[in-house]
């Protein structure tokens, strides 16, 4: 018998242009934590959906329990005890806990009615596996982003998997949350389960994986011990060469001229943001920190004209403006990229080209509203080269690229409108080591050439080591800034946690 519980072996799978994946290889043995990593575009999502009977292979042989399968759909899959979490979560919020969990297979009295008494019995005793004390009954659009994950997890165990896939699982989770998801980790690997691991924290890689394979290009580089690996080798593996640095070197181009004022904004809504201001130079990469909660998100949305206020004044360029509007913002220069890349930042129905000209469509439109298709053939174009956006061509869809790609494909957009000022929350979210530098080079260069940059993030390293001054929030107040030269992680967590 097999040492391995699932082995894939030179796998290939062709899009149109595109080989995603090349020959890759991957084995994974029960009760470890596997965790697969590779750039933006290695293959690691169309590996997996492969598996998962999202895709057909092109080629080579999965060997699941002594068995080799080709899954025709995901609930082949299901049944066959592979499960896979995705980083977006798909959960049905006007249903319960229990009602997403039995989704599909739900159990019926001898009358064959739904048994509402034995889901939700059952569904008692998978919440306590995840360590979730609510109701089966409390609907999913009462629960966290942590707890909804919690109950997808629960899912799996209710479906008896034997190998859970986990895509990104704590990209929107707070440290204390991710402590929490560990704990499950653990527990499902005492209990025999393989968790694939897809990540791309490598300190969360190197805490919690006993195995790690990285692709790249769609091929397969290398399976290691993680108590083998440092953070350096996995980067120099990853991109196939090595990175002097997290982030590009660049010099100070803040301007003593600020471009943008923000004065006692004040959200309708009591939970929200309250009595904000803060202003932005010219030149200046503002980083905004905070926990999970701290209204940065909505603050800035509030500034794009998205959200409401009850009160406060906005000034751009010396001069009081109303921005009720995303329209009026980009008439003042002012461009957000969005948190959800996929909820509110791409169109996935449309192609490169299409996202890309949205924002600035009507500098390639006649007075008739006609489209100059030739103007925006060559905007793409040139977006395309100077992002090094990797794909087929400009009329590929965006769903089908990469996380990293569709962002820069985003900030492509934005830039083809030439803002003044750039509001960018969670800019790196979810894309790996290579294209957020490439990201932080991009951003660099936008600063270089006189434009200002707010940067809502989550992750210190981006707080501390790129940006020029430092802006926390706790629970929809400003409760701080700081200089990111001459401040420290506690110092900055003191500030998160300042209650007002």
């Amino acid at each position: 018998m097999s040492e391995y519980i699932l082995e894939m072996k030179d796998i290939e799978k062709s899009f149109p242009g595109v080989k995603a994946l090349d020959y890759a290889q991957l084995k994974v043995r029960p009760g470890t934590v596997h965790a697969l990593m590779g750039e933006n575009g290695a293959g690691k999502s169309t590996l997996m959906k492969v598996l998962f009977g999202i895709y057909a292979e092109d080629g080579g042989v999965i060997e699941y329990n002594g068995e080799i399968v080709s899954f025709k759909n995901a609930k082949e899959a299901m049944d066959k005890g592979i499960t896979m979490i995705h980083q977006e979560l798909q959960p049905i919020p006007m249903m319960t806990i229990a009602e997403n969990i039995f989704l599909g297979k739900y159990p019926r009295t001898s009358l064959g009615f739904v048994d509402h008494k034995k889901m939700e019995k059952e569904t008692e005793k998978y919440l306590k596996r995840v360590g979730l004390e609510q109701s089966p009954k409390t609907l999913l659009n009462e629960l966290t982003v942590s707890q909804m994950q919690s109950v997808e997890i629960a899912k799996a165990i209710s479906q008896d998997a034997k190998v859970v896939i986990m895509d990104e699982p704590s990209s929107s989770l707070t440290s204390s949350e991710v402590e929490k998801l560990f704990t499950i980790i653990n527990n499902l690997r005492d209990e025999g389960v393989a968790v694939i691991y897809i990540s791309h924290k490598m300190d969360e890689i190197l805490r919690i994986s006993d195995e790690v394979t990285i692709l790249r290009d769609g091929q397969y580089i290398g399976t290691w011990s993680a108590s083998e690996l440092t953070t350096d080798k996995i980067i120099t593996n990853m991109v196939g060469r090595e990175l002097k640095s997290l982030f590009p070197p660049r010099e100070n181009h803040v301007i003593d001229e600020v471009v943008l004022k923000i004065e006692n904004f004040t959200s309708p809504n009591r939970l929200s943001f309250k009595d904000c201001s803060f202003e932005l130079k010219r030149g200046e990469i503002l980083a905004v920190g905070g926990l999970v909660g701290a209204q940065r998100t909505e603050l800035m949305e509030a500034v794009y004209g998205i959200r409401a206020t009850v009160s406060g004044q906005i000034t751009v360029e010396g001069k009081e403006v109303k921005i009720d509007r995303p329209q009026d913002a980009i008439k003042n220069n002012i461009a957000l990229l969005t948190e959800d890349r996929r909820g509110s930042g791409i169109f996935g129905v449309l192609s490169v080209a299409d996202n890309t000209a949205i924002a600035s469509v009507n500098q390639y439109s006649n007075k008739a509203g006609l489209l100059n298709h030739r103007s925006i053939h060559k905007v793409v174009d040139q977006s395309i080269n100077a992002l090094s956006i990797k794909t087929p061509s400009q009329k590929t869809p965006i769903s089908s690229l990469s996380g990293g790609n569709q962002q820069k494909v985003i900030i492509a957009r934005w830039l083809a409108s030439n803002p003044d000022i750039l509001i960018l929350d969670e800019p790196t979210r979810g894309i790996d080591v290579g294209a957020k530098y490439e990201i932080y080079q991009i951003i660099g260069d936008l600063v270089k050439a006189g434009k200002s940059v707010i940067m809502v993030t989550s992750e210190m390293a981006e707080l501390i080591g790129f940006s020029d001054r430092i802006m926390v929030m706790c629970e929809g107040r400003i409760s701080g800034f700081l200089d990111p030269k001459n401040t420290t992680q506690e110092e900055v967590m003191a500030l998160a946690t300042k209650f007002m």
